[in-house]
C-alpha cells in the first residue's frame, strides 16, 4: 500500500486535510460511512488547531450529525433545498431564533471546510462517489442576525413577589420532605440553596454547576459577609469558541451569604464525598446544567409560574433588582461579566417604579436648574 497521500506526498497539507486521514489504495468496505467519519475527524482537528474549546467542537459536531440524520444523506450530496427543509423543521419544532442561527452557522462552517480545496475532500468524493461537496448555506437561505439579543422574549425577570414565592416553595419542600422522613431531604436542601446562589450572584447554569467550595473568598471592603464576600466564577461563558472566561462577583445580599455558609459548614458535609464540588450528588458527581433546568421546571410549575420561564430568569432577576435598588449600571455589567454595557441594557427590565423614580429625579434637577436661572 502506498504511503503517500491521496494527491501525493509532495503537495502541501493543511491540518485536517484528507491526506492526513486517508490513503491511496484503500479498499473501502463502507465508503460513505468511512469518508463521513474521516471528514468529521478532520474538521475536529482543524478546529483544535485554531485552539477552539472542546465543548464548542463537540456541539458543532453534534449539529452536523443531526443534519445528516435529518437529510438521510451524506454531505457531498446536500443541496440548498436541504437547508430550507431543515430550517423549517427547526422552527416548527419550537427552536428559538438564536438556536436556528447557531445550527445553521455550525453546519455552514462544516460545509466550508469540506468544500475548501486545501483540504482535498473534493478529490476523495469525486474518486469514490463521482460528486464533490459544495457550500449550501448562503445569505439568502440563512437566518439574519438582526438584533443584539435573540433570546426568547418570554424569558423575563421575576417580580419580587414571584421570586419570594419561588424561594418559599423551595424552603417548604425541604421542610416537608424532612418531616416525612422520605429520602431526598439532602437533595432538596441542596437545590434550594443552589437556586438562591444563582439569583444572588447572577449566575448562568453551567457557572453554578461548576462551582467548588474553594471559590468563595472574603472581601475586605465588605467584612459583614465573612468568607463569602466574593465568588470566583471560573467557568464563565466563552467567546467564539475560546476558553471559559473568569470573573469575580462581589456579594451584595447578606441573607444569601448566610445561606451559603449554612450549606457549606453544616449541610454539605452530610454528603459522603471527598470532591470540592459545591453541589454534589449522592454518587459524588456534580449536579449538571440539565438537572438544574429540570428541577427548576418542577418548582416553577408547583408555584404556578409560566411554562416558558427557565433558571436563566433568575440571572435576569438579579440584574434587574440590583438596578432597581440603585446599583450603578457599570457595577451590574461587571457583576454579570458582560463586555459591553449595551448587553446589560437589553438583559435587564427594570420595573415601573424604578423608571418613574429615575424620571422624577431627572425632572426635579431640570426644573430646579431652570428656576435658579430665572431667579438670577
Amino acid at each position: 500500500m502506498s504511503s503517500k497521500g491521496i494527491i501525493g506526498a509532495s503537495a502541501p497539507r493543511a491540518e485536517g486535510s484528507a491526506d492526513h486521514l486517508m490513503r491511496d489504495g484503500l479498499s473501502l468496505l463502507a465508503p460513505e460511512e468511512t469518508v463521513l467519519a474521516a471528514m468529521i475527524e478532520g474538521w475536529e482537528q482543524q478546529q483544535r488547531s485554531r485552539m477552539l474549546a472542546n465543548l464548542t467542537i463537540e456541539r458543532r459536531t453534534q449539529i452536523v450529525r443531526r443534519l445528516v440524520v435529518f437529510t438521510n444523506d451524506y454531505p457531498w450530496r446536500w443541496s440548498s433545498a436541504d437547508v430550507e427543509e431543515w430550517t423549517t423543521h427547526l422552527v416548527e419544532s419550537g427552536a428559538a431564533h438564536s438556536t436556528v442561527r447557531l445550527y445553521q452557522m455550525a453546519a455552514s462552517l462544516f460545509c466550508s471546510y469540506i468544500s475548501d480545496v486545501r483540504y482535498r475532500w473534493h478529490e476523495v468524493c469525486e474518486r469514490h462517489f463521482g460528486v464533490h461537496p459544495v457550500q449550501i448555506f448562503h445569505e439568502w437561505n440563512m437566518v439574519v442576525h438582526r438584533s443584539d439579543y435573540e433570546g426568547r422574549p418570554g424569558n423575563r425577570p421575576l417580580t419580587r413577589d414571584e421570586l419570594q414565592a419561588f424561594f418559599d416553595y423551595c424552603d417548604t419542600r425541604v421542610n416537608r420532605v424532612g418531616a416525612s422522613g422520605r429520602k431526598g431531604w439532602l437533595a432538596s436542601y441542596r437545590d434550594a440553596t443552589l437556586f438562591k446562589v444563582i439569583y444572588a450572584w447572577g449566575l448562568r447554569r453551567r457557572e453554578a454547576s461548576m462551582l467548588d467550595t474553594v471559590d468563595w473568598t472574603a472581601n475586605p471592603a465588605a467584612t459583614e459577609f465573612g468568607r463569602y464576600g466574593a465568588l470566583s466564577v471560573r467557568h464563565g461563558k466563552a467567546l467564539s469558541g475560546g476558553p471559559p472566561r473568569r470573573r469575580t462577583v462581589l456579594t451584595t445580599m447578606e441573607w444569601a451569604a448566610e445561606a451559603v455558609d449554612e450549606w457549606v459548614t453544616e449541610i454539605r458535609p452530610l454528603y459522603d464525598s471527598d470532591q470540592l464540588a459545591l453541589w454534589p450528588t449522592e454518587r459524588s458527581a456534580r449536579v449538571g446544567a440539565v438537572s438544574i433546568s429540570q428541577r427548576f421546571a418542577e418548582y416553577r410549575d408547583a408555584v404556578g409560574l409560566e411554562k416558558h420561564l427557565g433558571p436563566h430568569c433568575l440571572r435576569h432577576s438579579y440584574a434587574t433588582h440590583l438596578l432597581e435598588d440603585g446599583f450603578d449600571h457599570l457595577f451590574v455589567q461587571q457583576q454579570l461579566g458582560h463586555s459591553w454595557g449595551s448587553t446589560t441594557a437589553i438583559y435587564t427590565s427594570v420595573g415601573t417604579d424604578y423608571k418613574n423614580n429615575a424620571l422624577r429625579r431627572a425632572l426635579s434637577r431640570a426644573f430646579t436648574t431652570a428656576s435658579t436661572d430665572e431667579e438670577n
